[in-house]
Formats: C-alpha cells, sequence, structure tokens
C-alpha cells in the first residue's frame, strides 16, 4: 500500500489542524492506522492509532483529548484532527500502516510495514 499524508501548515498554537492519509489499493481496511511525529534532533514517535474498522482508538499521553485519529475505508483515508495545538507539537507528522493481524507493539516505529512521506506541522507561540 502507498500513503500520502497532507494538511500540515504554519498555524498559531491554540488553533486547529486536519491531516489526511490517503492510502492507494483496495485493501485499506485490513491494516491497522496510526500517524508518527518527528520533531528535528529527536526520534519518531507515536502519536495515535486506529484500529481497521475504526472500532478502537489510542492517543499517547501528551495529545489525549487535544486529537482526534479517525478512518473512512470507503474513501481510503486517515485523518488526524488537532485541537488547542501547542509550539511542542510541531513536527513532521507521518502515517503509517500496518496488517491489523501481525503481533507487535503499536507504538513502535519497527511494528509498521508502510510509511508516508510525511506532512510539516509548525505552531508557533
Amino acid at each position: 500500500v502507498q500513503l500520502q499524508a497532507f494538511g500540515g501548515g504554519l498555524v498559531q498554537a491554540g488553533d486547529c489542524l486536519r491531516l489526511s492519509c490517503a492510502a492507494s489499493g483496495r485493501t485499506f481496511s485490513t491494516y491497522a492506522m496510526s500517524w508518527f511525529r518527528q520533531a528535528p534532533g529527536r526520534e519518531r514517535e507515536f502519536v495515535a492509532r486506529i484500529s481497521r474498522f475504526g472500532s478502537s482508538t489510542y492517543y499517547t499521553d501528551s495529545v489525549q483529548g487535544r486529537f482526534t485519529i479517525s478512518r473512512d475505508n470507503a474513501k481510503n483515508t486517515v485523518y488526524l484532527q488537532m485541537n488547542s495545538l501547542k509550539p511542542e507539537d510541531t513536527a513532521v507528522y507521518y502515517c503509517a500502516a500496518v496488517a491489523w493481524i501481525k503481533i507487535g507493539q503499536p507504538m513502535d516505529v519497527s511494528h509498521y510495514d508502510y510509511w508516508g512521506q510525511g506532512t510539516q506541522v509548525t505552531v508557533s507561540s
């Protein structure tokens, strides 16, 4: 599957953004999807995950209550709605896909088989 993330930009603290990640192929619903982010000089970190049909979601503590991950399998797209953005949310955001049946640690970068190219989110104070 090929992934393409978009929707990033430059915003002020407190603003909102919605990221999208479009997937190719006809098997999108067989993948669990996640968003990761990487700030300059830091390792890529887990942000949010959604199960193959969207019934289950999980967030890292720092975005819980501010970010919402969702998906539309009919459109082969996963979203990340980001509200109340903070300067520390500044990073390149990546979407990632893994076969739903794969066993592993969903918050580990190495667990994922497919990655989008990333989209820059910059939050000014």
